[in-house]
Protein backbone atom coordinates (compact mmCIF):
# COMPACT_ATOMS: atom_id res chain seq x y z
CA UNK A 1 0.00 0.00 0.00
CA UNK A 2 1.27 3.73 -0.97
CA UNK A 3 2.16 5.72 1.68
CA UNK A 4 2.48 9.04 3.10
CA UNK A 5 2.50 11.70 5.71
CA UNK A 6 0.27 13.92 4.75
CA UNK A 7 -3.02 13.07 1.58
CA UNK A 8 -5.10 16.50 0.64
CA UNK A 9 -8.22 15.91 -1.47
CA UNK A 10 -8.58 18.36 -3.57
CA UNK A 11 -5.99 20.29 -6.14
CA UNK A 12 -7.74 23.55 -6.28
CA UNK A 13 -5.81 26.77 -4.63
CA UNK A 14 -6.31 25.55 -1.06
CA UNK A 15 -4.42 21.77 -1.80
CA UNK A 16 -2.12 23.23 -4.00
CA UNK A 17 -0.76 25.53 -1.46
CA UNK A 18 -0.88 23.54 1.61
CA UNK A 19 1.16 20.73 -0.78
CA UNK A 20 3.59 23.54 -1.52
CA UNK A 21 3.94 24.54 2.24
CA UNK A 22 4.08 21.10 3.73
CA UNK A 23 6.70 19.73 1.04
CA UNK A 24 9.14 23.14 1.64
CA UNK A 25 8.91 21.37 5.31
CA UNK A 26 10.52 18.38 4.31
CA UNK A 27 7.10 16.69 4.46
CA UNK A 28 5.77 13.86 2.23
CA UNK A 29 2.55 14.91 0.75
CA UNK A 30 0.14 13.78 -1.80
CA UNK A 31 -2.51 14.99 -3.31
CA UNK A 32 -5.90 13.45 -4.94
CA UNK A 33 -7.18 15.09 -7.36
CA UNK A 34 -9.70 14.01 -10.05
CA UNK A 35 -8.67 16.30 -12.61
CA UNK A 36 -6.30 14.89 -15.18
CA UNK A 37 -4.78 18.57 -15.39
CA UNK A 38 -5.53 21.35 -13.90
CA UNK A 39 -7.89 23.41 -16.78
CA UNK A 40 -10.81 24.53 -15.05
CA UNK A 41 -14.11 25.36 -16.89
CA UNK A 42 -16.03 28.16 -16.34
CA UNK A 43 -16.13 31.14 -14.15
CA UNK A 44 -14.54 31.20 -10.22
CA UNK A 45 -12.83 33.66 -8.42
CA UNK A 46 -11.27 36.59 -10.27
CA UNK A 47 -8.25 37.78 -7.93
CA UNK A 48 -5.87 37.83 -5.28
CA UNK A 49 -6.03 40.22 -2.35
CA UNK A 50 -3.22 42.15 -0.75
CA UNK A 51 -2.38 39.66 2.03
CA UNK A 52 -2.40 36.84 -0.35
CA UNK A 53 0.08 38.54 -2.75
CA UNK A 54 2.32 38.59 0.45
CA UNK A 55 1.65 35.12 1.32
CA UNK A 56 2.81 34.57 -2.11
CA UNK A 57 5.67 37.04 -1.80
CA UNK A 58 7.04 35.14 1.14
CA UNK A 59 7.55 32.02 -0.88
CA UNK A 60 9.11 34.13 -3.50
CA UNK A 61 6.56 32.92 -6.30
CA UNK A 62 4.66 36.46 -6.55
CA UNK A 63 6.39 37.84 -9.47
CA UNK A 64 4.94 34.58 -11.64
CA UNK A 65 1.23 36.33 -10.48
CA UNK A 66 2.08 39.74 -10.79
CA UNK A 67 3.65 39.09 -14.37
CA UNK A 68 -0.02 37.50 -16.02
CA UNK A 69 -2.43 39.52 -13.83
CA UNK A 70 -3.70 43.03 -13.53
CA UNK A 71 -2.79 45.38 -10.71
CA UNK A 72 -5.80 47.28 -9.26
CA UNK A 73 -7.58 48.74 -6.39
CA UNK A 74 -10.24 46.19 -6.36
CA UNK A 75 -10.77 45.54 -2.92
CA UNK A 76 -14.32 46.74 -2.43
CA UNK A 77 -17.10 46.70 -0.05
CA UNK A 78 -20.36 45.70 -1.68
CA UNK A 79 -21.09 49.18 -3.42
CA UNK A 80 -17.38 50.92 -3.34
CA UNK A 81 -13.83 50.22 -4.05
CA UNK A 82 -11.58 50.73 -1.12
CA UNK A 83 -8.74 52.26 -1.89
CA UNK A 84 -5.52 50.85 -0.48
CA UNK A 85 -2.83 52.80 -2.02
CA UNK A 86 -2.15 54.08 1.29
CA UNK A 87 -1.57 50.92 3.15
CA UNK A 88 2.01 50.05 4.28
CA UNK A 89 3.17 47.12 2.33
CA UNK A 90 4.96 46.47 -1.18
CA UNK A 91 1.78 44.79 -2.35
CA UNK A 92 -1.12 47.82 -1.55
CA UNK A 93 -3.51 46.50 -4.36
CA UNK A 94 -5.17 43.57 -5.56
CA UNK A 95 -4.47 41.55 -8.54
CA UNK A 96 -7.08 40.97 -11.36
CA UNK A 97 -6.45 37.28 -12.68
CA UNK A 98 -8.17 34.51 -13.28
CA UNK A 99 -8.39 31.42 -11.26
CA UNK A 100 -7.60 29.16 -13.80
CA UNK A 101 -4.10 31.43 -14.22
CA UNK A 102 -3.69 30.94 -10.28
CA UNK A 103 -4.04 27.12 -10.54
CA UNK A 104 -1.51 26.46 -13.46
CA UNK A 105 0.98 29.17 -12.01
CA UNK A 106 0.49 27.51 -8.69
CA UNK A 107 0.78 24.06 -10.34
CA UNK A 108 3.68 24.39 -11.92
CA UNK A 109 5.30 25.81 -8.63
CA UNK A 110 4.02 22.79 -6.90
CA UNK A 111 6.06 20.62 -9.59
CA UNK A 112 8.91 21.80 -8.69
CA UNK A 113 8.68 20.32 -5.31
CA UNK A 114 8.39 16.76 -4.04
CA UNK A 115 4.80 16.72 -4.04
CA UNK A 116 3.23 13.08 -5.52
CA UNK A 117 -0.71 14.02 -7.34
CA UNK A 118 -3.20 11.18 -7.94
CA UNK A 119 -5.00 12.38 -10.96
CA UNK A 120 -7.53 11.26 -13.01
CA UNK A 121 -9.34 9.71 -9.33
CA UNK A 122 -11.17 11.16 -6.34
CA UNK A 123 -11.17 10.03 -2.68
CA UNK A 124 -14.26 7.69 -1.96
CA UNK A 125 -14.08 6.56 1.49
CA UNK A 126 -11.31 6.46 4.29
CA UNK A 127 -10.99 4.77 8.09
CA UNK A 128 -9.39 6.71 10.77
CA UNK A 129 -7.37 4.16 13.28
CA UNK A 130 -4.66 4.87 16.29
CA UNK A 131 -1.75 5.17 13.90
CA UNK A 132 -2.68 7.05 11.03
CA UNK A 133 -5.85 7.21 7.93
CA UNK A 134 -6.28 4.52 5.04
CA UNK A 135 -8.10 6.05 2.51
CA UNK A 136 -9.72 4.65 -0.30
CA UNK A 137 -10.10 5.98 -3.78
CA UNK A 138 -12.45 5.58 -6.80
CA UNK A 139 -9.65 3.42 -8.72
CA UNK A 140 -10.48 0.60 -6.04
CA UNK A 141 -6.93 1.34 -4.75
CA UNK A 142 -5.63 2.48 -0.90
CA UNK A 143 -3.68 5.05 0.71
CA UNK A 144 -2.24 5.16 3.87
CA UNK A 145 -1.85 8.46 5.34
CA UNK A 146 -0.93 10.21 9.18
CA UNK A 147 -3.64 13.03 8.35
CA UNK A 148 -6.26 13.57 5.79
CA UNK A 149 -6.75 17.45 4.52
CA UNK A 150 -10.23 17.86 2.89
CA UNK A 151 -9.73 20.27 0.26
CA UNK A 152 -12.41 19.36 -2.17
CA UNK A 153 -14.95 22.04 -1.96
CA UNK A 154 -18.31 23.35 -0.87
CA UNK A 155 -19.50 19.85 -0.97
CA UNK A 156 -17.02 18.34 0.93
CA UNK A 157 -17.05 14.23 0.59
CA UNK A 158 -14.02 14.65 2.93
CA UNK A 159 -16.54 16.63 5.35
CA UNK A 160 -19.43 14.26 5.26
CA UNK A 161 -17.45 11.24 5.86
CA UNK A 162 -16.22 12.72 8.86
CA UNK A 163 -19.39 13.84 10.22
CA UNK A 164 -18.47 16.90 10.68
CA UNK A 165 -21.56 19.39 10.11
CA UNK A 166 -22.04 22.17 8.39
CA UNK A 167 -24.50 24.73 9.49
CA UNK A 168 -25.34 28.34 8.04
CA UNK A 169 -27.64 29.72 6.39
CA UNK A 170 -30.13 28.67 2.85
CA UNK A 171 -29.71 30.65 -0.32
CA UNK A 172 -31.72 34.12 -0.82
CA UNK A 173 -30.57 34.57 -4.48
CA UNK A 174 -29.64 32.39 -7.38
CA UNK A 175 -27.38 33.54 -10.32
CA UNK A 176 -26.07 32.09 -13.84
CA UNK A 177 -23.23 32.20 -15.09
CA UNK A 178 -22.12 31.24 -18.34
CA UNK A 179 -20.06 32.34 -21.60
CA UNK A 180 -22.01 32.12 -25.26
CA UNK A 181 -22.34 33.28 -28.36
CA UNK A 182 -24.98 36.71 -28.60
CA UNK A 183 -26.86 37.50 -31.90
CA UNK A 184 -27.00 41.51 -30.13
CA UNK A 185 -24.38 43.00 -28.19
CA UNK A 186 -25.17 43.48 -24.96
CA UNK A 187 -24.77 46.57 -22.42
CA UNK A 188 -21.11 45.82 -21.24
CA UNK A 189 -20.70 46.04 -17.41
CA UNK A 190 -22.23 45.73 -14.05
CA UNK A 191 -26.21 46.71 -13.68
CA UNK A 192 -28.82 47.35 -11.34
CA UNK A 193 -32.03 46.18 -11.69
CA UNK A 194 -35.18 45.71 -9.21
CA UNK A 195 -34.87 42.23 -10.14
CA UNK A 196 -30.86 41.87 -9.29
CA UNK A 197 -27.68 42.21 -10.39
CA UNK A 198 -26.85 41.15 -13.90
CA UNK A 199 -23.37 41.16 -16.34
CA UNK A 200 -21.60 41.47 -19.24
CA UNK A 201 -18.19 41.15 -20.02
CA UNK A 202 -15.64 39.22 -22.24
CA UNK A 203 -12.76 36.46 -21.54
CA UNK A 204 -10.04 38.83 -22.67
CA UNK A 205 -10.32 42.82 -20.63
CA UNK A 206 -7.89 45.59 -19.65
CA UNK A 207 -7.83 47.70 -16.45
CA UNK A 208 -7.52 51.65 -17.20
CA UNK A 209 -7.19 54.44 -15.08
CA UNK A 210 -9.40 51.50 -12.40
CA UNK A 211 -12.00 51.30 -14.97
CA UNK A 212 -12.54 47.64 -17.13
CA UNK A 213 -12.26 47.63 -20.64
CA UNK A 214 -13.68 44.80 -22.34
CA UNK A 215 -12.19 43.20 -25.76
CA UNK A 216 -14.36 44.32 -28.41
CA UNK A 217 -15.08 41.06 -30.36
CA UNK A 218 -15.59 37.20 -28.80
CA UNK A 219 -18.15 34.89 -26.28
CA UNK A 220 -20.02 37.03 -23.91
CA UNK A 221 -19.20 36.59 -20.40
CA UNK A 222 -23.18 36.51 -18.83
CA UNK A 223 -24.46 36.71 -15.08
CA UNK A 224 -27.85 36.86 -14.15
CA UNK A 225 -29.67 37.11 -11.15
CA UNK A 226 -32.53 34.12 -11.27
CA UNK A 227 -35.87 35.19 -9.95
CA UNK A 228 -35.69 32.15 -7.81
CA UNK A 229 -33.55 31.17 -5.12
CA UNK A 230 -34.48 27.69 -5.15
CA UNK A 231 -33.69 26.42 -8.26
CA UNK A 232 -31.50 23.42 -7.86
CA UNK A 233 -29.32 20.97 -10.02
CA UNK A 234 -27.19 22.09 -13.20
CA UNK A 235 -28.79 25.14 -15.11
CA UNK A 236 -29.58 24.92 -18.76
CA UNK A 237 -29.95 27.10 -21.37
CA UNK A 238 -33.49 27.84 -21.05
CA UNK A 239 -33.29 29.03 -17.77
CA UNK A 240 -30.55 31.27 -18.83
CA UNK A 241 -32.70 32.77 -21.55
CA UNK A 242 -35.69 32.78 -19.28
CA UNK A 243 -33.31 34.68 -16.40
CA UNK A 244 -32.20 37.22 -19.05
CA UNK A 245 -35.34 37.97 -20.48
CA UNK A 246 -36.95 38.65 -17.19
CA UNK A 247 -34.04 41.09 -16.09
CA UNK A 248 -33.44 42.83 -20.19
CA UNK A 249 -36.78 42.27 -22.06
CA UNK A 250 -34.62 40.42 -23.89
CA UNK A 251 -31.82 37.49 -24.46
CA UNK A 252 -29.56 39.19 -27.00
CA UNK A 253 -30.10 36.14 -29.20
CA UNK A 254 -28.06 33.96 -27.28
CA UNK A 255 -26.53 30.64 -28.10
CA UNK A 256 -23.37 28.53 -28.92
CA UNK A 257 -23.13 27.49 -25.25
CA UNK A 258 -19.86 27.05 -23.90
CA UNK A 259 -20.06 26.33 -20.44
CA UNK A 260 -23.00 27.26 -17.66
CA UNK A 261 -23.37 27.06 -13.89
CA UNK A 262 -25.10 28.45 -10.97
CA UNK A 263 -24.00 30.15 -7.42
CA UNK A 264 -25.79 31.47 -4.39
CA UNK A 265 -25.67 33.11 -1.43
CA UNK A 266 -25.57 30.33 0.66
CA UNK A 267 -23.62 30.86 3.89
CA UNK A 268 -21.98 27.61 5.92
CA UNK A 269 -19.34 26.97 7.97
CA UNK A 270 -17.85 23.67 9.59
CA UNK A 271 -18.54 23.30 13.14
CA UNK A 272 -14.92 21.72 13.05
CA UNK A 273 -11.97 21.84 11.12
CA UNK A 274 -10.68 19.27 12.40
CA UNK A 275 -11.75 15.74 13.59
CA UNK A 276 -9.40 13.53 15.02
CA UNK A 277 -6.81 12.97 11.66
CA UNK A 278 -9.25 14.97 9.48
CA UNK A 279 -8.56 18.64 8.60
CA UNK A 280 -11.00 20.65 6.52
CA UNK A 281 -9.80 23.74 4.66
CA UNK A 282 -10.78 26.30 2.08
CA UNK A 283 -14.53 25.96 0.42
CA UNK A 284 -14.84 22.66 2.51
CA UNK A 285 -14.77 24.54 5.86
CA UNK A 286 -16.61 27.48 4.51
CA UNK A 287 -18.74 28.90 1.27
CA UNK A 288 -20.99 32.04 1.06
CA UNK A 289 -21.29 34.19 -2.03
CA UNK A 290 -18.54 35.06 -3.92
CA UNK A 291 -19.56 38.86 -3.95
CA UNK A 292 -16.16 40.58 -2.15
CA UNK A 293 -13.68 37.86 -3.43
CA UNK A 294 -12.90 36.48 -0.44
CA UNK A 295 -13.36 33.21 -0.72
CA UNK A 296 -9.95 31.60 -2.61
CA UNK A 297 -8.11 34.27 -0.79
CA UNK A 298 -9.53 32.96 3.07
CA UNK A 299 -8.77 28.93 1.54
CA UNK A 300 -5.35 30.05 0.63
CA UNK A 301 -4.76 31.81 4.11
CA UNK A 302 -6.15 28.40 5.53
CA UNK A 303 -3.49 26.70 4.12
CA UNK A 304 -0.63 28.33 4.96
CA UNK A 305 -1.75 28.44 8.89
CA UNK A 306 -2.53 25.05 8.49
CA UNK A 307 1.22 23.89 6.66
CA UNK A 308 3.65 24.18 8.87
CA UNK A 309 1.45 23.27 11.86
CA UNK A 310 0.98 19.72 10.98
CA UNK A 311 4.83 19.85 9.91
CA UNK A 312 5.95 20.55 13.33
CA UNK A 313 3.61 17.58 14.75
CA UNK A 314 4.59 15.04 11.63
CA UNK A 315 8.43 15.56 12.78
CA UNK A 316 7.61 15.00 16.29
CA UNK A 317 8.58 18.07 17.40
CA UNK A 318 5.29 19.48 18.44
CA UNK A 319 2.67 17.84 20.43
CA UNK A 320 -0.58 17.05 18.72
CA UNK A 321 -2.18 20.15 20.75
CA UNK A 322 -1.02 22.61 18.23
CA UNK A 323 -2.91 21.27 15.78
CA UNK A 324 -5.88 22.40 17.50
CA UNK A 325 -4.87 25.84 17.23
CA UNK A 326 -5.84 25.82 13.20
CA UNK A 327 -9.30 25.63 14.08
CA UNK A 328 -8.76 28.28 17.05
CA UNK A 329 -7.43 30.97 14.75
CA UNK A 330 -8.98 30.24 11.09
CA UNK A 331 -12.30 29.21 12.48
CA UNK A 332 -13.13 32.83 13.51
CA UNK A 333 -12.14 34.35 10.73
CA UNK A 334 -14.15 32.26 8.20
CA UNK A 335 -17.12 33.26 10.37
CA UNK A 336 -16.17 37.30 10.16
CA UNK A 337 -15.60 36.66 6.36
CA UNK A 338 -19.55 34.90 6.56
CA UNK A 339 -20.75 38.30 8.06
CA UNK A 340 -19.10 40.13 5.90
CA UNK A 341 -20.58 38.71 2.70
CA UNK A 342 -23.63 38.20 3.98
CA UNK A 343 -23.80 42.14 4.54
CA UNK A 344 -22.65 42.71 0.82
CA UNK A 345 -25.19 40.42 -0.73
CA UNK A 346 -27.62 42.34 1.54
CA UNK A 347 -26.43 45.54 0.40
CA UNK A 348 -26.73 45.06 -3.29
CA UNK A 349 -30.70 44.30 -2.87
CA UNK A 350 -32.59 46.75 -5.26
CA UNK A 351 -35.40 47.99 -3.07
CA UNK A 352 -35.65 51.79 -2.02
CA UNK A 353 -34.97 50.76 1.77
CA UNK A 354 -31.42 49.04 0.83
CA UNK A 355 -30.50 51.90 -1.69
CA UNK A 356 -30.84 54.18 1.39
CA UNK A 357 -28.60 52.19 3.24
CA UNK A 358 -26.40 51.69 0.81
CA UNK A 359 -26.06 55.69 0.47
CA UNK A 360 -25.40 56.09 4.39
CA UNK A 361 -23.00 52.75 4.05
CA UNK A 362 -20.97 55.41 0.78
CA UNK A 363 -21.00 57.87 3.46
CA UNK A 364 -19.40 56.34 6.04
CA UNK A 365 -16.64 54.33 4.03
CA UNK A 366 -16.25 57.96 3.27
CA UNK A 367 -14.51 58.30 6.27
CA UNK A 368 -10.66 57.53 6.75
CA UNK A 369 -10.65 55.61 9.55
CA UNK A 370 -13.93 53.46 8.49
CA UNK A 371 -12.18 52.65 5.32
CA UNK A 372 -9.09 51.72 6.17
CA UNK A 373 -10.61 49.30 9.53
CA UNK A 374 -13.09 47.95 6.14
CA UNK A 375 -10.10 47.93 3.66
CA UNK A 376 -7.72 46.52 6.40
CA UNK A 377 -9.95 43.38 6.52
CA UNK A 378 -11.25 42.76 3.22
CA UNK A 379 -7.39 42.70 2.01
CA UNK A 380 -6.74 40.77 4.73
CA UNK A 381 -4.14 43.18 5.89
CA UNK A 382 -5.29 44.26 8.97
CA UNK A 383 -5.99 39.93 10.69
CA UNK A 384 -4.88 39.87 13.88
CA UNK A 385 -4.83 35.61 15.95
CA UNK A 386 -5.66 36.11 19.45
CA UNK A 387 -2.63 35.56 20.83
CA UNK A 388 -3.10 37.25 24.13
CA UNK A 389 -2.13 40.98 25.19
CA UNK A 390 0.68 42.98 24.54
CA UNK A 391 2.64 45.05 22.04
CA UNK A 392 0.00 45.64 18.76
CA UNK A 393 2.63 42.81 16.67
CA UNK A 394 1.48 40.22 18.30
CA UNK A 395 -0.81 37.65 15.72
CA UNK A 396 -0.40 40.44 12.98
CA UNK A 397 1.67 39.81 10.19
CA UNK A 398 5.05 40.73 9.85
CA UNK A 399 5.63 43.56 8.27
CA UNK A 400 8.13 43.39 5.04
CA UNK A 401 10.95 45.68 6.20
CA UNK A 402 14.35 46.13 5.02
CA UNK A 403 16.98 45.06 6.75
CA UNK A 404 20.75 45.59 7.97
CA UNK A 405 22.42 42.77 8.52
CA UNK A 406 25.94 41.36 8.85
CA UNK A 407 25.56 39.88 5.18
CA UNK A 408 24.05 42.84 3.89
CA UNK A 409 20.51 44.27 3.07
CA UNK A 410 17.77 42.10 3.49
CA UNK A 411 13.68 41.68 3.23
CA UNK A 412 12.29 40.36 6.08
CA UNK A 413 9.98 38.08 3.52
CA UNK A 414 12.86 36.38 1.67
CA UNK A 415 13.61 35.43 5.46
CA UNK A 416 10.26 33.09 5.22
CA UNK A 417 11.36 31.58 1.50
CA UNK A 418 11.83 28.35 3.57
CA UNK A 419 8.71 28.66 5.32
CA UNK A 420 10.83 27.99 8.73
CA UNK A 421 10.18 30.35 11.82
CA UNK A 422 12.60 33.30 12.19
CA UNK A 423 13.51 35.36 15.30
CA UNK A 424 14.57 38.73 14.41
CA UNK A 425 17.14 40.19 16.96
CA UNK A 426 17.34 43.85 16.39
CA UNK A 427 18.97 44.53 19.57
CA UNK A 428 22.82 44.05 20.21
CA UNK A 429 24.19 40.47 18.77
CA UNK A 430 23.91 37.86 21.46
CA UNK A 431 21.50 39.48 23.60
CA UNK A 432 19.02 36.32 22.42
CA UNK A 433 19.88 32.64 23.36
CA UNK A 434 17.84 30.25 21.41
CA UNK A 435 20.47 27.46 21.10
CA UNK A 436 17.93 24.96 22.51
CA UNK A 437 16.02 25.63 19.66
CA UNK A 438 18.70 26.30 17.21
CA UNK A 439 18.14 23.36 14.53
CA UNK A 440 14.51 24.64 14.15
CA UNK A 441 14.39 28.46 13.88
CA UNK A 442 16.24 30.80 12.41
CA UNK A 443 18.58 33.40 14.31
CA UNK A 444 18.95 36.68 12.07
CA UNK A 445 20.38 39.47 13.72
CA UNK A 446 19.91 42.63 11.94
CA UNK A 447 19.41 46.81 12.26
CA UNK A 448 16.32 48.36 10.91
CA UNK A 449 16.02 52.33 11.02
CA UNK A 450 12.66 52.83 9.10
CA UNK A 451 9.13 53.56 11.04
CA UNK A 452 6.65 50.08 11.92
CA UNK A 453 3.73 50.94 10.59
CA UNK A 454 0.87 48.28 10.34
CA UNK A 455 -2.32 48.41 8.33
CA UNK A 456 -5.31 50.27 9.59
CA UNK A 457 -3.74 50.70 12.50
CA UNK A 458 -0.73 53.01 11.91
CA UNK A 459 2.22 53.59 13.76
CA UNK A 460 3.39 51.33 16.78
CA UNK A 461 6.71 51.50 18.67
CA UNK A 462 10.03 49.48 17.48
CA UNK A 463 10.52 46.17 19.04
CA UNK A 464 14.08 44.81 20.24
CA UNK A 465 12.76 41.40 18.75
CA UNK A 466 10.05 39.68 16.39
CA UNK A 467 9.56 35.87 16.44
CA UNK A 468 7.84 34.69 13.46
CA UNK A 469 6.27 31.95 12.56
CA UNK A 470 6.39 30.35 9.07
CA UNK A 471 3.04 32.18 8.18
CA UNK A 472 4.87 35.52 8.64
CA UNK A 473 2.63 36.10 11.59
CA UNK A 474 4.10 37.19 14.71
CA UNK A 475 4.20 34.53 17.46
CA UNK A 476 6.74 36.96 20.02
CA UNK A 477 7.86 40.55 20.41
CA UNK A 478 10.61 41.67 22.31
CA UNK A 479 10.47 45.12 23.79
CA UNK A 480 14.09 45.21 25.60
CA UNK A 481 13.88 41.51 27.49
CA UNK A 482 13.93 37.90 26.78
CA UNK A 483 10.83 37.60 28.82
CA UNK A 484 8.30 34.89 27.73
CA UNK A 485 10.57 33.91 24.48
CA UNK A 486 11.26 30.36 25.93
CA UNK A 487 7.64 29.83 26.26
CA UNK A 488 6.42 31.08 22.77
CA UNK A 489 9.15 28.78 21.61
CA UNK A 490 7.86 25.93 23.23
CA UNK A 491 4.43 26.84 22.19
CA UNK A 492 4.54 27.05 18.35
CA UNK A 493 7.77 25.15 17.81
CA UNK A 494 8.01 22.51 20.45
CA UNK A 495 10.23 21.42 23.33
CA UNK A 496 13.94 22.73 23.54
CA UNK A 497 15.47 18.71 22.39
Amino acid sequence: MREHAVVIAGGGPTGLILAGELALAGIDVAIVERRLNQEIVGSRAGGLSARTLEVLDQRGIVDRFLAEGQIAQVTGFAVTRLDISDFPTRHNYGLALRQKHIERILAGWVEELPVVIYRGCELTGFMQDASGLTIELSDASEIRAAYLVGCDGGRSLVRKLAGIEFPGWDATTSNILAEAEMEEEPPLGVHRTALGMHAFGREDYEIRDGKVVFASEGPINVMVTETSAVAAGEPTLGDLRRALIAACGTDFGIHGLKWISRFTDMSRQAAAYRKGRVFLAGDAAHVHSPVGGQGLNTGVQDAVNLGWKLAQVVKGLSPEALLDTYHAERHPVAARVLRTTMAQVALQRTDDRTEALRDIVLELLGLDEARKTLAGEMSGLALRYDLGEGHPLLGRRMPDLDLVTPDGSIRVFALLREARPVLLNLAATGSLDIAPWSGRVRLVQASYGGPWELPALGAVSAPSAVLIRPDGYVAWVGEGTQDGLYDAMITWFGPSG
